[in-house]
């Protein structure tokens, strides 16, 4: 290969990159302050939730995967914010990402999660702008609108001050 078609070839293919960042940061951002998408998923109990159902309360939805490290980490922090935020109006909704529902259920029972898990699927991931890698979380207002998007493991500091200006926010 020719020096001028290597040097080519770099330029085309740092272009492309370059160009796919952007089209992913786009993308990640389209949805924030856009009403969130409607869905409806049964849970791992078979209730059926609809997202709807939670207008009026602030909802954060979360996208993970029991093999992903930061997941596990911020899922105790979860519930113990449905806990303690639950009866001022915050709900949390898990979406996992897992191929099946195998790993899921035992992993759930031994975290004593104690909000709704659902199992998503790429039609859901897509809905939501594409969720790519996980863990990805939205923090939606009581109007149903998108107010941020967290992609990878949030500052769970901030996020929590977050959801508390959301909560006091009437």
């Amino acid at each position: 290969m020719s020096q001028v078609s290597r040097s080519s070839l770099r330029i085309f293919v740092l272009t492309a990159a370059m160009l796919s960042i952007l089209f992913v940061a786009r993308a990640e951002q389209s949805l924030v302050d856009k009403r969130a998408p409607d869905f409806s998923r049964s849970d791992l109990q078979n209730a059926r939730i609809d997202l709807a159902q939670y207008r009026g309360k602030v909802v954060l939805l979360n996208f993970w995967a029991t093999w992903c490290g930061p997941c596990r980490l911020e899922m105790p922090r979860f519930v113990q914010w449905q806990k303690a935020y639950g009866p001022q109006g915050l709900q949390v909704l898990g979406v996992s990402i897992d191929d099946s529902v195998a790993p899921v259920r035992p992993f759930v029972q031994k975290l004593q999660v104690n909000y709704p898990i659902m199992m998503g699927d790429a039609q859901l991931s897509d809905l939501y702008g594409g969720v790519y890698g996980v863990p990805v979380t939205f923090l939606i207002d009581r109007k149903g609108i998108i107010r941020a998007r967290y992609d990878g493991e949030p500052d769970l500091g901030a996020l929590e001050s977050e959801v508390q200006k959301m909560l006091s926010a009437h």
